[in-house]
Formats: C-alpha cells, sequence, structure tokens
C-alpha cells in the first residue's frame, strides 16, 4: 500500500465523519428525538418541548462538543457511576501515553527509519509505499537502532508510571464508593446455592436452620428464590400493562389521522377504574399454582446484622463439601439476573467448560472472514485467484479504495457479531447478575479480538499457515517480528474505519434512531416511549479502546505513522463518550470499577508483547546492544505489575474489614439498623408487585437493562411517577438553555 491509497482511505473515513456527525448537531435538536438523543434526562426529570420553527435547529453546529468538553468527573460520577468514569479514565490513559509516544517516535524513530537505506532512491511522496515508514527499512546492524530502543523505554516507562497513578486513584474511587454510598441490602446479604436437598425439610427449612445453628449471633432472614410459573410471569406481565395504562388519560380521544392498515380512524384506550388490587381479591389463582414448597429452587437471598458477618459468611468454606452451601456477597437488587439463579450449583462448571469451548471454536471460525479480508490486501493473489478482476484492479482508484479501505470495512462488519455472541455464552455460563455477566462478557471479546484482529491479521495467509505458525513456540517472537512491521498499513487503515467511523455511529445512534422513526411514522405513535433506556455497552466499547492500545503500543516503534491517526481517534472517543454518557446512557447497576483491573492487566499484556515484538526485531536487525537492554524491561514491566497486583488487585476483589466495622458502627450511632432490615425482603424479591399488600412491596422495580443493538434485554416501564412527557424545547436543542444537569 503507498501513501496514496491511506490519504484515500483516510478522506472517506474524514467525509463520513463530518457528514455523521454534522447529521446529529441536526438531529439532536429535533423535539422528535428526545427519546434518542436525551434518553437519561427523559427518564430522570420532566422536560419541556416546543414544537416552533427555528431555522437554527436545522444548521450543523459544534455546541455539543463545547459541552461534552466541558464535563467534569464529577458529573460523570454523579450520572453513571464508578464504571462510567473508568472508562473515562481509560480514555484519558491512551492520550496520555500515546501523545508521549507519539512525540518521540514522530521526531526521532521515524526519521530513521524513512532514511534507513541510505543507497535507497525515494519516489515522490505521495508514491512512497508505507514500508519505507517502518523499522523494516531500517537495513541490518545499523548503529542507528538505538533511537527505536531509547523509544521503546521511554513508551514503557510512562506507561508503567502513568497506569500506578491511575490504579491508585482508581483504588481510592472505589473505597470511596464503598464508604460513601448509603446503606443498601445488598450490603448485608449473601447469596446461597447449592442448598442440599432434604426430603424431611423445604429448602426454606434447611437455611434456616442451618444459618441459626453455625451464625446464630448475625443471622436475620432469609428469602428463597423460587421458580417463576406461567402464572407468576402473566401477572407480572398485568401488572406492567397496569402500570403503562395508568398513565393515558381515562378519557376516549379520537385521532384525526388514518390508521396505517385499514385506514380509518384510531383510537386509544379508555382505562377502567379497575385496581390491580381488586382484581386479585376477586379471582383466586392459588388453585393453579403448585405448592410454595415446589417452588423453591436450591438458591436463596441470606441477611445478616452487620455488612462484616455478611462478608465473614461469603469468603469462607461453609461445609466439607465445596459443592454445597455455595456462598457469595449478593448483587444488587437491581443488579440480580434472577433466570440465572434457577441453574443447580452443579451445573455451572459444564456450563463454564463448554462455553469456553464454543468460544474457541467460534474463534476458529471467524479465521474464514479473516483469512479473506487479508487476501484483499494482496492483490497479486487476488488477481490470479479472480482472473476477472485484473482489468478492474488496475484502475488506480479501484487498486487503492481495495488496498487500503474494504479489508478493514468488512473486517468491522463481521466484528458486530462478536458481542452478542459472547454475551449469550457469558449469559449461558450462570453467571447470576448482570453486570458479573457484562464483564464476563468483555473478556470475551478481548481475547476474541486480540486473537483475530491482532494475530490471525499479523500472520496472516491461509489457515493452514497460521496454525502451523504457532507449532514452535521457540518461533513466535522471530516470527511476530517479521510480521508487524508488513501489517502496520493494514492496522493503520483498521483504525480510521473501525475507530474514527465506529465513534460516529455511535453519537448518532442509528438503531434507536431508527426504532424512533418507525414508532413515529409508521405506527403513528407521538407518545414518547417509557420503558426505554440504555446501559453503556462496556464489553463492546472497552475490548475495542484496549485493542487500539495494543496496536498503537506494537505499532509505535515499528510503523509509528499510526500514532496520529490513533490519536486523533482517542481525542474523538473523549468527546463522544462523555456526551453519550452524560445524556444517553442510564446507570442501572455498577460493579464499583471491576473493569479497570482488566484494562491493566491487557495493557501490561500490550507492553511485554510490544517488547518480546522489538526483540525478535532487533535480533534480525543483528543489533545486540538493542536486543540486549530490552530483556531487562520485560522484566520490569513483569515486575511492575506483580506490584501492582500485591498493592491494589486485593481491594477489587474483597472489601477491607477495617471499613466494614466502621460502617456498621456508624450504622449502629445513628440508629439505622431496623430501618435496613425491613429493606431487606422487598429489595430481594423477584416479583415485588404481586403481593397482596402492594403498598409495602412498593413500586421498586426500576428501569429494566436494556442494552444497546449489539445486546437487547427487555424493559420494564418507568413507574408513574417517573413517567415524564416532553414539554418546550429551545430552539438550539432540548436540553441546552438549562444547561447540564449535574444531578
Amino acid at each position: 500500500m503507498d501513501v496514496a491509497a491511506l490519504l484515500t482511505s483516510a478522506g472517506i473515513n474524514i467525509a463520513i465523519c463530518v457528514v455523521l456527525l454534522s447529521l446529529y448537531s441536526i438531529l439532536r435538536k429535533q423535539p422528535g428525538n428526545v427519546s434518542v438523543y436525551f434518553t437519561r434526562r427523559l427518564v430522570s426529570e420532566p422536560v419541556k418541548r416546543s414544537d416552533l420553527f427555528c431555522f437554527e435547529r436545522f444548521v450543523p453546529s459544534a455546541s455539543w462538543i463545547m459541552r461534552a468538553w466541558r464535563v467534569t468527573d464529577e458529573e460523570i460520577l454523579a450520572v453513571g457511576g464508578v464504571d462510567a468514569v473508568v472508562f473515562m479514565r481509560i480514555v484519558v490513559f491512551s492520550i496520555r501515553v500515546f501523545t508521549i509516544a507519539a512525540m518521540i517516535c514522530i521526531f526521532l524513530v521515524l526519521p530513521v527509519n524513512y532514511y534507513g537505506q541510505e543507497e535507497m532512491q525515494h519516489k515522490r511522496f505521495h508514491a512512497e509505499s508505507l514500508e519505507v515508514f517502518t523499522i523494516g527499512n531500517v537495513k541490518e546492524g545499523s548503529k542507528w537502532l538505538w533511537t527505536h530502543c531509547l523509544a521503546l523505554y521511554v513508551i514503557s516507562c510512562s506507561a508503567c508510571v502513568l497506569l500506578y497513578f491511575e490504579y491508585k486513584s482508581i483504588t481510592k474511587m472505589r473505597l470511596a464508593h464503598i464508604t460513601g454510598s448509603p446503606p443498601s441490602p445488598s450490603h448485608f446479604t449473601v447469596l446461597v446455592r447449592g442448598i442440599p436437598w432434604s426430603p424431611d425439610h423445604s429448602y426454606s427449612d434447611s437455611v434456616e436452620k442451618f444459618f441459626s445453628t453455625y451464625y446464630p449471633a448475625s443471622y436475620v432472614s432469609h428469602q428463597m428464590v423460587y421458580r417463576s410459573g406461567t402464572v407468576d410471569k402473566l401477572m407480572k406481565d398485568a401488572e406492567k400493562m397496569c402500570r403503562m395504562l395508568k398513565t393515558i388519560e381515562p378519557q376516549c380521544k379520537e385521532i384525526s389521522m388514518p390508521c396505517c392498515l385499514c385506514g380509518g380512524p384510531t383510537h386509544s384506550f379508555k382505562v377502567l377504574n379497575n385496581e390491580a388490587g381488586s382484581a386479585k381479591r376477586k379471582t383466586s389463582i392459588d388453585g393453579l399454582q403448585p405448592t410454595q414448597r415446589e417452588k423453591e429452587r436450591p438458591a436463596a437471598f441470606v441477611f445478616f446484622r452487620t455488612r462484616y458477618a455478611a462478608v465473614v459468611a461469603a469468603q469462607v468454606l461453609q461445609s466439607s463439601n465445596p459443592m454445597l452451601w455455595v456462598t457469595q456477597l449478593a448483587p444488587e437488587p437491581h443488579d440480580v439476573y434472577w433466570s440465572n439463579l434457577s441453574i443447580p450449583y452443579k451445573q455451572v462448571w459444564l456450563r463454564k467448560i463448554a462455553t469456553l469451548l464454543g468460544a474457541i471454536v467460534f474463534m476458529f471460525v471467524f479465521l474464514v472472514p479473516v483469512t479473506f479480508v487479508q487476501g484483499l490486501t494482496q492483490l497479486d493473489q487476488l488477481s490470479h485467484t479472480f482472473p476477472f478482476l485484473k482489468g478492474i484492479l488496475k484502475q488506480k482508484f479501484m487498486n487503492q479504495l481495495v488496498t487500503g479501505y474494504l479489508p478493514s470495512v468488512i473486517l468491522m462488519i463481521f466484528l458486530y457479531a462478536v458481542p452478542p455472541t459472547m454475551m449469550l455464552f457469558s449469559t449461558m455460563e450462570g453467571n447470576v447478575s448482570h453486570s458479573e455477566r457484562k464483564k464476563s462478557a468483555c473478556v470475551k471479546v478481548i481475547y476474541f479480538t486480540i486473537w483475530n484482529v491482532f494475530f490471525v491479521n499479523v500472520l496472516s495467509g491461509s489457515v493452514i499457515r497460521q496454525l502451523s505458525v504457532f507449532t514452535s513456540v521457540r518461533d513466535i517472537p522471530t516470527q511476530l517480528a517479521k510480521a508487524v512491521p508488513t501489517q502496520a498499513t493494514f492496522f493503520t487503515t483498521y483504525v480510521l474505519s473501525s475507530g474514527w467511523a465506529s465513534l460516529s455511529c455511535e453519537v448518532i445512534q442509528l438503531f434507536a434512531l431508527l426504532c424512533n422513526m418507525f414508532r413515529k411514522l409508521i405506527l403513528r405513535n407521538k407518545e414518547e416511549p417509557s420503558n426505554y433506556a440504555l446501559t453503556f455497552p462496556y464489553h463492546t466499547e472497552i475490548p475495542r479502546l484496549l485493542l487500539f492500545g495494543l496496536i498503537g503500543f506494537t505499532c509505535s516503534v515499528m510503523a509509528p505513522l499510526i500514532l496520529p491517526f490513533l490519536l486523533v481517534y482517542f481525542f474523538l472517543a473523549f468527546l463522544v463518550y462523555r456526551n453519550q454518557i452524560f445524556h444517553v446512557y442510564v446507570s442501572k447497576y455498577e460493579s464499583g470499577g471491576q473493569f479497570w483491573p482488566i484494562v491493566h492487566n491487557t495493557t501490561i499484556f500490550s507492553l511485554v508483547l510490544t517488547q518480546i515484538i522489538a526483540l525478535g526485531v532487533f535480533g534480525i536487525k543483528r543489533s545486540p546492544v538493542a536486543s540486549g537492554f530490552t530483556i531487562p524491561l520485560i522484566l520490569l514491566t513483569l515486575l511492575f505489575n506483580e506490584y501492582c497486583r500485591q498493592r491494589f488487585s486485593p481491594v477489587f476483589k474483597r472489601s477491607p474489614a477495617q471499613v466494614l466495622i466502621e460502617m456498621d458502627r456508624q450504622d449502629e450511632q445513628r440508629g439505622r439498623a431496623e430501618e435496613i432490615y425491613n429493606q431487606f425482603h422487598t429489595a430481594y424479591c423477584h416479583f415485588p408487585l404481586t403481593s397482596q399488600d402492594e403498598s409495602t412491596a412498593g413500586d421498586t422495580s426500576p428501569l429494566e437493562d436494556k442494552e444497546s443493538s449489539q445486546d437487547p434485554e427487555s424493559a420494564e416501564p418507568v413507574s408513574g411517577n417517573q413517567l415524564v412527557r416532553l414539554n418546550e424545547v429551545g430552539s438550539s436543542s432540548p436540553f441546552e438553555r438549562g444547561g447540564p444537569s449535574t444531578k
């Protein structure tokens, strides 16, 4: 690939970004798109709308960029929680480390690469091959390879220092989140699975007897997990419909616009003044359901008097048989993934093995599209395989389009199927919370993208060649050293297409926009949806950031021309993700920063891999001095990782007893114990609205988690007092006059 092909790819992606961002700046000002671009504000507070025509609403503007830039970390923490702040710290870390890498590599390493062959006659700049900007253009035994070793040291040391301060800051933030959060039932609750079956006692009696015997001072009560029958699901659906209909005005209104199907006038519902409670009093369904004991599952939520007692019970082994009485800290009530609680614990390890095998098979099946994509970058093989394309590929523009743009776009399209597939595997594993499921999917997507996007593309060729490369472990550094510089051009175009263009698609929310247009133009529904809420797709976006970080580290010294394009991506990501977190995504649950250890470990892996590849390159270029200095750098990086693992990682796995005991004492001094105990049973009730006393249960079901288009989930409707209608909007956008909320 030459410079002209790279500029063609860059021009296409820049045009796409400019068009989509300009279109977004117009669409966000339209009152009908409030539910698409201001979802978080829509479900949190009443807003006003105005349908008055204003010319300014149809003029592109960059006001949203300035507002996203002014959003602070405190505001992100208030609206998105610790996980949102951690995600933005990933972007900030990437900007800092690759700014340092770009400064040293562009001004020091790139000239050495370009003039690495003294006898080489350079072409005109636009006709130059991109390989002359890589370390592959440096002749063997060159005395200038010390610059690459120096740049490697500077990048590695900078990354480790920044990682240390970020890990330290996020650890403090997690401790502050634990100590500063109000008392929650999850702090005092332990999830017990693998309850042994007894013919003489029900599961509930077994739990009562076990914890009353072994935890007599701290045990309070428990809540069993029940099998959700058909009648229970129907009752839950009926309650949802009842709450939705309560928000409609009771009178019948005729709408003048014709029906889309029959052409006749449409009518709204006429709501009868029948309460759900009266229906329960009139109709008894006890005879249709199994007995309470038959519906019990071998899982329960056990409540303790103090946080410390709950943590102790969750971390110790309860029985001599590790498969029985398995305990863990309960997730937050809104975070519970109820359908997986009924899975017998003895099946969990089998499910994990099965999903691991399924993920590995899916990774190898994905070799087919990756091999096809790499075939597009090799025109000689493509013309030999498909002779009828020779005439087309001789055209200059088509040549540049095929080699510089199509491969990365095709790979990006195939990769859209990966996150929902990995989310399905994580669901089948048996995770008991939405956050655990998303975290597991995130790890799987990271492994998948690193393998298929990086390693398989680097070691390109036939599938047999890709598999045979790893038959000898000793040859891996050499193979990577030969392949990475040659594939740097593909990764540059991949950053352009999968990075820049994907951010433009993220900000415009294409899927939600089309659904909104279909609902209003086709279904003729003018009411804003009350159950429309997206949670941030961490399992999709964190792997993408880490993949670009891996590409940036490995190519920084080998092919530094990629760094400016990578920096543009991270700066754009900083603005786009801040805007989306503050306006679009709703935080229903969070893991308290549990994603950062994954980020740290992946970054260390990227650094060590970069150093190993550099070691192989220095060996190929016959530079023993550079090779000798690289080996201690690898060892120092591994020692740094071990220090961080000992210093910070335990805080993300266990809660400190000192903090928990202090919080328990504060609750006791303030007399909040009884108030906390009263919340236990209503918090962990699968169907909170099916009890006879509706006032005791309350409207406790919040917005159900609903992912982006890659991970759709069912959604609970908003309660009546949360439903908001659209009122007036300003001339520029629905929420710009009042300024951003710092709720």
